[in-house]
């Protein structure tokens, strides 16, 4: 048996459509980190694959390997800010009854923070999985 929700005020519907811009804001973020991410990571082993094809020494031996972690830091670092941003806002909705809400959102830009550190770390330590 189902349990009857109230009603909704329009305050209560105010937080929700303030929340839900929240989560559109962090699903900005993170198509953007990823967008990062994804060239860095392309960039990198193209470069690579270049480096390694030429016989010519065209590029310098750290380069692509630089620009790759450079990319891939920062759309790192923007989706960690971005996740940020929204726990800081989730929590300033929630204050009044202290509890956090868990959105689908929230969980695939933990992953994805997670994936981006995780190729930074494997090509900045020299051990590319990929």
């Amino acid at each position: 048996m189902a349990v009857a929700q109230p009603p909704l005020t329009s305050l209560g519907l105010a937080e929700e459509r303030t929340l839900m811009g929240a989560e559109r804001t962090l699903m900005a973020w993170i198509r953007t980190g990823l967008s990062m991410l994804s060239f860095g990571f392309t960039i990198y082993k193209f470069l690579l694959y270049v480096r390694e094809s030429l016989s010519a020494n065209v590029l310098r031996a750290e380069g692509p390997r630089r620009f790759g972690i450079f990319l891939i830091g920062l759309g790192t670092a923007s989706m960690i800010l971005g996740l940020l941003d929204y726990y800081r806002r989730d929590k300033q909705l929630n204050q009044p009854n202290g509890h956090t809400t868990l959105s689908y959102v929230l969980v695939v830009g933990t992953l994805s923070v997670l994936l981006g550190l995780f190729l930074f770390f494997t090509i900045l330590l020299h051990k590319e999985v990929f």
